[in-house]
């Protein structure tokens, strides 16, 4: 099971978020934290980060919120495996932690003291020596379907389709996921491995070498692309199941007590109930990039909802679909596990 952080005072995970790192205030019945007393947490701290746009947006944010509560940070850019090998399907490269390995590797060689990841891309198994102290700021988690104009098929998005796409639409994703999803809903359309980071991946579309291509919503939101000339929508998790964790920051640092303190004061403990349900399941279901899963809880007080997705690969014509409702994050997993273990084989 997934340990949930240690529960530290009101924190400036609960604000809102934009480009410019500007904060709307906490929302009500949070307070502003203040500055911790010398001694009580590190004054300084090295952040290790990817270097693409999102990364970036997403570390500069860990070190302001660092910084209101009193620690110093820099960053220092690290290349991942994921980062060098951009032209291979991740299905396709063996091993896990492709944009996440090296980060661990500098960690535990105290090149940096935390790690900022899109959790969605960490693995619930953590190294020795390593620990998932925050879960921070949940961005919109559901996927986003970027169309060429004149690919929408009109009398589809008339009718409501989720995938309003002309016949044989070349789609591009290399998520086993997605294309899982994608054949189930629109068998004819043809599915186009595509990898980068979020603007060269919107770039490839609109040169046209993708009729569609699917994204998370979150970095989108993040990085305020212009999206004017694409037509946009917003997939329902109730037709199409976004990542465990997806819009989640994940901070990773040393199991030491020290960081543990410093690093847990940004943890959205609300707001992160849910996402270390859906990772508790696919911890559990011994996954990663390649297991063609995908679960959302949403909701909050007494009433929350899971939809889930579960395929044997992305040629499943017959997965698991759930879609369930309960009164916490936990008893929702617990009540979606044994029909998922027994559709993976467990």
């Amino acid at each position: 099971m997934i340990a949930a952080a240690g529960a530290g005072p009101p924190n400036p995970a609960h604000y809102i978020w934009t480009k410019s790192h500007q904060r709307a205030g906490p929302p009500e019945g949070h307070a502003v934290p203040q500055t911790p007393a010398p001694g009580d947490f590190a004054t300084t701290c090295r952040i290790g980060t990817r270097g693409s746009d999102l990364a970036l947006w997403q570390a500069h944010t860990i070190q302001r919120l660092l910084g209101e509560l009193g620690t110093v940070a820099e960053l220092e850019i690290i290349k991942t495996k994921g980062d060098k090998i951009d032209d291979v399907p991740l299905a396709k490269l063996e091993g896990k932690g492709f944009f996440t390995k090296e980060l661990e590797d500098a960690l535990l060689a105290r090149r940096v003291d935390l790690a900022v990841h899109s959790l969605k891309d960490l693995s619930t198994e953590m190294p020795d020596g390593l620990a998932l102290v925050a879960m921070v700021g949940r961005e919109d988690p559901r996927e986003m379907l970027l169309v060429r104009r004149e690919a929408v098929d009109q009398a589809r998005l008339a009718r409501g389709e989720a995938l309003p796409l002309k016949d044989a639409a070349r789609l591009g994703t290399s998520a086993a996921r997605r294309q899982a999803q994608v054949k189930l809903l629109r068998p004819d359309v043809q599915i186009v491995d595509l990898r980068g980071n979020v603007p060269t991946r919107v770039n490839r579309l609109r040169e046209g070498r993708y009729d569609a291509i699917l994204l998370a919503c979150a970095g989108l939101k993040r990085l305020e692309l212009d999206l004017s000339d694409l037509f946009t929508l917003p997939l329902d998790p109730a037709v199409f199941v976004p990542a465990p964790a997806q819009g989640m920051l994940g901070l990773q640092c040393r199991d030491e007590e020290t960081w543990k303190r410093t690093i847990a004061r940004l943890d959205c403990t609300e707001a992160a109930r849910a996402v270390r349900a859906e990772r508790d399941l696919l911890c559990r279901l011994q996954g990663g990039c390649q297991l063609p899963f995908g679960v959302n809880i949403t909701g909050g007080g007494a009433q929350w909802t899971l939809e889930a997705f579960l395929a044997r690969d992305i040629e499943d014509r017959a997965p698991l679909r759930l879609s369930l409702t309960g009164a916490d994050p936990e008893s929702l997993a617990e009540k979606a596990w044994p029909q998922l273990a027994a559709h993976r084989g467990l």
